[in-house]
């Protein structure tokens, strides 16, 4: 590439794009030309500017980018942004210098606005592990359109990330993050493909997440906070606003080792999912500390639409809960017109399945206090044969129902039970408050 002295537009730091690119691409479609080379010559620049704006005023073909510390890039429509050429099989875009554990070297980055386009169709889903690669499954390195490992004062807004390959956003050792206004738009959704949306480990403390819509090929939010080394811990979330579009999965909430997940906050979640709603469990065999380690987690107004489920390795389900809890709370809480026999509450196993060593282990669920503040369940047609709306087949140290309703008309199916105990379940001490049910067997 011939050498080009990169200017600001205006001001110290500010650099137009157009004014040095041919943005001649499309964040739905693609081609034009590649731009990725004079490109990172601009996000350098960040360096030796001690900070960077870049103004994205067009759509650029891009290989993969790097972000340094300082750097905000604004897009001024969503119909500006970046595309990743075909056969990249990277990250669209990553922080400077990746570090998973330790130090974390990139801070105060920031995306305003634009369409961010992995264009999934024309890459790998994941690639041969690097010998240094974090993931628990042996072999692979899945690709993403975001990967932010090592990073501090990080904020989305207003982005538009679409086509993943695997996950959409994906955030490790993190402190003061912050999305809002963010859609996860996959029109080339794949089957079993892992198309995450945002997906965060640990060690990670302070995170905001506001307003994010869309859908997933599995998790539509996940935080895994020691899903790839074991012992890191994630701490003080916000979640505050999902709308689900048809999406496989909703929110999963996975602690599989000695890290531990505490002070999250989870409210205001709709629209529409297809298998599992909340999926709050270790999931992972043979771990540090099974059974998982949480602290105080709070789910609230919720009122998600089942449509037909997708997965087969697992019945579907609005809340299912395995591991250790101090308290969990589930406030607000609608299940309306079921289609299905999923439970709303399902506290059993602390994996997908049963796990192998189960008939020989007492209770390898334990929570110390589940409280149920609201629930209302309406059904007025026959579409759930023998539902159970609470199961639990694990240890509950103190179980507080209150302000439950159970709404079934004389059409509904007259069977089931509102709460239903496994041959591993036990409650030691139970408190109800305003419950209520109607046709039940």
């Amino acid at each position: 590439m011939q050498s080009i002295d990169i200017q600001p537009t205006c001001g110290r730091a500010t650099v137009y794009a157009g004014e040095y690119l041919l943005l001649d691409s499309d964040v739905s479609r693609g081609g034009g030309t590649n731009q990725t080379a004079l490109l990172q010559a601009i996000l350098d620049k960040a360096e030796d500017w001690g900070c960077l704006h870049l103004v994205m005023d067009g759509a650029a073909l891009v290989d993969g980018l790097r972000i340094h510390s300082n750097t905000t890039i604004e897009c001024v429509s969503a119909s500006c942004g970046f595309y990743l050429d075909d056969h990249r099989s990277e990250p669209l875009l990553q922080n400077a210098h990746p570090c998973l554990a330790g130090e974390r070297m990139d801070r105060n980055i920031r995306l305003i606005g634009g369409t961010y386009n992995q264009n999934c169709r024309n890459q790998a889903h994941h690639v041969e592990k690097h010998e240094e690669g974090p993931w628990p499954e042996e072999g692979r390195d899945w690709v993403m359109c975001m990967k932010w490992y090592g990073v501090e004062e990080l904020a989305l807004r207003d982005v538009t990330i679409r086509d993943q390959a695997s996950f959409g956003i994906h955030v490790a050792n993190f402190h003061s993050v912050c999305m809002e206004n963010i859609h996860i738009d996959i029109p080339h959704l794949g089957f079993l493909r892992n198309q995450d949306g945002i997906h965060f480990w640990g060690p990670g403390r302070f995170l905001t997440l506001r307003n994010i819509r869309g859908t997933a090929g599995d998790d539509f939010i996940a935080l895994a906070p020691d899903e790839g080394d074991g012992v890191s811990s994630i701490t003080d979330v916000l979640i505050d606003g999902v709308q689900l579009e048809e999406a496989d999965q909703g929110i999963r909430m996975l602690s599989k080792g000695l890290g531990r997940l505490d002070r999250v906050t989870v409210r205001n979640v709709t629209g529409t999912y297809k298998s599992y709603g909340f999926f709050l469990n270790p999931w992972f065999y043979g771990t540090q500390r099974e059974g998982g380690s949480y602290g105080n987690i709070l789910i609230e107004n919720v009122d998600l639409r089942q449509t037909a489920p997708k997965y087969t390795h697992y019945t579907p389900f609005l809340f299912r809960i395995g591991g250790n809890f101090e308290v969990l709370t589930l406030r607000n809480i609608a299940h309306h017109q079921p289609i299905d026999s999923r439970p709303v509450i399902e506290i059993d196993q602390p994996y997908h399945e049963p796990h192998p060593q189960a008939e020989k282990r007492a209770y390898v669920s334990d929570i110390g206090a589940l409280i149920v503040d609201g629930l209302t369940i309406y059904q007025d047609e026959e579409s759930a044969p023998m539902p159970r709306y609470l199961y639990i087949n694990g240890r509950v140290r103190r179980l507080c129902l209150q302000n439950i309703r159970l709404i079934r008309t004389e059409e509904a199916q007259a069977a089931g039970s509102l709460l239903t105990m496994g041959p591993g379940g036990r409650v030691d001490q139970m408190e109800t408050d305003t419950v209520t049910a109607q046709s039940l067997g």
